[in-house]
């Protein structure tokens, strides 16, 4: 079944979420984290992505993203997760350190299986559930929810003290992608 959300123009700016499967949290680790940090760092440079703001979470990332005139937003994506995914799990096959690798495995092969978009396992949710920040108000409530998620799971006290953030960034301190600010 379709989702009912969808991204219209590449260009206007989009809330998106992915998660891991199952919630599962596969990216408690920081090695995972930078993972996505570099991977992030990329689409921005090679692909066209604009990103405003972002929050990388042990189960799921938040974006407030778009993308430049001629790149497909939803191609960005698309390419980001598969590339992330495939990588992601090889750094958890070759973890020796990894105590949960082999639950994780299982987990991301079952969901695989289950779908027949994958060939072996799935990482990611299919979904992202982009949601158009249309009006100043979308876009002060997404933000603030954003960089508030590290506060609201108890991980940190102020969202500038989480580093996976850039809540950093919008308190006048950088971070660890150049992002747009929006304002």
């Amino acid at each position: 079944m379709p989702s009912k959300y969808r991204i219209h123009d590449s260009q206007e700016i989009y809330f998106i979420t992915f998660a891991v499967v199952e919630w599962v949290d596969a990216l408690s680790r920081p090695y995972y984290k930078d993972l996505i940090i570099e991977s992030l760092k990329y689409c921005r440079e090679s692909k066209g992505l604009i990103i405003y703001a972002y929050v990388i979470m042990n189960n799921r990332i938040h974006l407030i993203a778009s993308a430049k005139e001629n790149y497909n937003l939803s191609d960005i994506l698309r390419d980001l997760k598969k590339f992330t995914s495939k990588k992601l799990i090889a750094t958890i096959e070759e973890n020796i350190q990894e105590s949960r690798k082999r639950w994780m495995l299982w987990l991301f092969r079952s969901n695989g299986e289950r779908n027949s978009n994958n060939k072996n396992y799935q990482f990611w949710q299919q979904d992202n559930h982009p949601v158009c920040l249309d009006t100043n108000d979308k876009i002060d409530q997404r933000l603030n929810y954003l960089q508030n998620n590290p506060v609201v799971e108890g991980i940190v006290e102020e969202p500038e003290h989480y580093v996976y953030s850039s809540a950093k960034d919008y308190a006048g301190i950088k971070g660890f992608l150049d992002i747009t600010l929006l304002y």
